[in-house]
C-alpha cells in the first residue's frame, strides 16, 4: 500500500537491527486518514470471504481492527484481552503469547461467548515479527471451532518468520507494507510487487 509506505519511509525510524518505530503515525499516535485507508484495503482483500467478525490483541491492533471492520461492512472486533480483569467471566479461551516488542510472556484471552463457534474470522494486527501474535489468536479460534479466513497485517517484518510460516501455512495473508531490513537506521522496504 503506497500510502503506508510513503510514511514509513518519511516518518518510521529503524533501530538496531530490528525494531520498525513508527509510532508516530501509526500505533502511538495514528494518522486516521492512513487509518482508514489501510481499512479499506483490507476489506477490498478479504471481502469475498465473507468474514462474521474482526479479531486482534490488545491495545496497538484495536484501531487498525476497527477501520477493517468499518470497511467490511460494520462487523463486529473482537480484542484479545492481555490481561485478567475482574468482569471476564470465567468462561474464557486462552493462549500464551510472546511479545517481541516488549520481550514479555503474556496470555491473552476472549470470552468464549465473543468467539462464538462455526465464526468467519478475519485477524488484523499492526506488526508481523516471528508470529507469535498471529499463532495465539488462531489457537483461540481453534479452541472454539471457528475459522480463520484472513490476516492482515499493515507492517511485516520479512527479515522475521513470521510471513514466512503463515504463507506456507497456506494462510490468506495480506501485509501493507514488508520491511526486508534496516540498514545504519533505514528502513529497507520490499518493492510492492513481491
Amino acid at each position: 500500500m503506497e500510502a503506508l509506505r510513503q510514511m514509513i519511509l518519511s516518518q518510521g525510524k529503524g533501530i538496531g537491527s530490528d525494531i520498525v518505530k513508527v509510532d508516530m503515525f501509526l500505533n502511538h499516535r495514528i494518522d486516521t486518514k492512513l487509518l482508514f485507508a489501510m481499512g479499506e484495503a483490507w476489506a477490498d482483500e478479504f471481502r469475498g470471504e465473507k468474514p462474521d467478525l474482526v479479531l486482534t490483541v490488545e491495545a496497538s491492533g484495536i484501531a487498525m481492527a476497527v477501520a477493517a471492520a468499518h470497511a467490511l461492512g460494520d462487523i463486529p472486533v473482537v480484542f484479545a484481552k492481555k490481561s485478567n480483569t475482574a468482569v471476564l467471566s470465567q468462561e474464557t479461551v486462552q493462549a500464551g503469547v510472546y511479545s517481541f516488542t516488549h520481550k514479555t510472556q503474556n496470555t491473552i484471552r476472549i470470552e468464549r461467548k465473543y468467539l462464538p463457534e462455526g465464526s468467519r474470522v478475519l485477524i488484523i494486527d499492526d506488526f508481523l515479527a516471528d508470529g507469535q501474535a498471529v499463532e495465539g489468536m488462531m489457537n483461540l479460534c481453534q479452541q472454539q471451532k471457528a475459522e480463520v479466513i484472513g490476516v492482515g497485517i499493515a507492517v511485516e517484518k520479512g527479515f522475521q518468520e513470521g510471513g514466512t510460516k503463515l504463507r506456507e501455512a497456506g494462510i490468506h495473508l495480506k501485509s501493507l507494507a514488508i520491511v526486508d531490513g534496516i540498514e545504519n537506521g533505514e528502513i529497507i522496504l520490499r518493492p510492492e510487487d513481491d
